[in-house]
Order: structure tokens, then sequence, then C-alpha cells
């Protein structure tokens, strides 16, 4: 597929790099965006070891591109949510059930759809400038993007309702604070911040695809399911090379070095 919406690269260390890229509206989603991301997404699940993915210039993602809204507004069956099934709850579940770590690095905005989209990520780096937003109530929506779930897991139900209800901007300070985000660092280091945390997850053991999983399992399982899942990671992880790597590494008293095998 050829992008236009998106950028994607792939550096030596295994990093996929995925941008959104429309600076003129923030990023907003489109159809077009949401197509080439789902391509891209699955692009770096075959051949990345980690995945940075965030927005040129100055926004994440601003939310849905409301123009295309007000084309319908005069249809009584509209329904502006048909994008979400086709392209963005994909990308979503995408993100969740694909093996690589993914850091979502925000600058600016991550508002409606894009504050889903942020919150997807394993990792969460933020500017010191950058904010969450459930802008959904602004225009008579609902939030979506996975921000029910996500959000209400992140930072608990009473603050996740009052983001929703409310729809003020959480920023990266505030963000760190309540649990939402991993680091907070300046405007201007937000990509190289994501990048190296990436790289040091892309060069971790296979393992960590493991943790991922029984992690994401974990929020919304019962402790004696979780016990199960992680007894199987534990199966699979010591059969690994890297697991080999590890103890060798460890009784030899020097770094490992992690092959993802």
């Amino acid at each position: 597929m050829t992008y236009e919406k998106v950028l994607y690269s792939l550096n030596d260390d295994g990093v996929a790099r995925i941008s959104m890229n429309d600076p003129a509206t923030r990023n907003a989603g489109s159809a077009q965006m949401g197509e080439e991301l789902v391509d891209a997404f699955n692009r770096a699940a075959f051949e990345s070891r980690a995945v940075l993915f965030t927005g040129e210039g100055k926004g994440f993602n601003s939310g849905a591109n409301l123009a295309d809204a007000e084309a319908v507004l005069d249809d009584p069956m509209r329904d502006v949510g048909h994008l979400l099934d086709r392209y963005y709850n994909p990308i979503i579940t995408r993100m969740k059930a694909m093996e690589q770590p993914i850091v979502t690095a925000v600058r600016g905005a991550a508002a409606g759809v894009g504050c889903g989209l942020a919150m997807a990520g394993d990792m969460i780096v933020c500017g010191e400038g950058g904010f969450f937003l459930q802008a959904f109530r602004h225009v008579g929506l609902v939030p979506d993007g996975g921000s029910s779930w996500l959000l209400t897991r992140a930072v608990g139900r009473v603050r996740a309702m009052e983001m929703m209800l409310l729809g003020e901007r959480l920023y990266g300070a505030q963000a760190l604070e309540w649990g939402l985000v991993n680091r907070v660092v300046p405007d201007d280091e937000v990509e190289s911040a994501g990048l190296a945390l990436a790289t040091q997850l892309a060069k971790g053991p296979r393992s960590l695809g493991m943790i991922k999983r029984i992690a994401w399992a974990a929020a919304d399982c019962s402790l004696e399911q979780a016990l199960q899942n992680e007894r199987a990671g534990q199966l699979a992880a010591s059969r690994t090379e890297d697991f080999v790597e590890g103890v060798t590494a460890f009784a030899g008293k020097r770094q490992p070095e992690f092959k993802g095998n």
C-alpha cells in the first residue's frame, strides 16, 4: 500500500515508526488514515520488534474529522460511527493483540478517538504540553476508540467519569499523577524519548510479547485465570532461545544479547 496519511519506517533496531500524517488537521481521523493505519500495524506485526506510534506536527490526533459529519446532518438515519467498525476498532484490537510492545508518543492533542489510540499503547510518553481530551460530550456524542474501557482501567471509574462527562483537558503532568502515562518530557523531546523507550523494548527478549499478552488479559479476568495465563506463558518463555541467552549471560556476569527468538 502507498501511504499518504501515514508515515512508516523500520530502523536497524527493529523499531517500526508509525506516524499519523495530516498535520493541517492535527491528524484528525479519516477513512483514508484508518485504512493506512490498519495496513501499517499489520505490517509492523510481521516485521518489527517494537513500535513507536506518534503524529506529525503539533498534535497526536485531534479526533474524528467533523467536516465529514457535517455532510450527513440532514440524514435522520445517519451513523457517524461507521468508521469505527471498519478501521479504528480493528486498529485498537490489533494494537492490543500484536506481540510487539507499542510506545505511543503524545505531543499536543490526543482527543476523541485519538485519545483511545494513545491509550492503546503499552507504554505512553507524553509532552508537558500534550493532553488527553474526551471531547465527545462537546458535540453530543459518546466515547469511542475504546476510551470507556481503557480510561476506566487506567485511572479508575471516578476520574474516567469526570473526563468523559466534563470533557476537560488532562495535561501531561496530571496524566502522570493519575497513572495514565509512563513518562512526561519536554514537548521537543517526545519523539526522542519515545524512540529510546521503543528501542529498549526492541532489544528485549521474546518473552516481552508474552508479558504484554498476560498483562492485557489480567485487566479483564479473574485471579485464577491470570494464574493460568502466567503458567502457560512461563512454559512458552522458558523454551525460547532468549531464555537460554538470559540465564547464560547472568551466569557469565554480562549483559544479554537478545534476538527475539
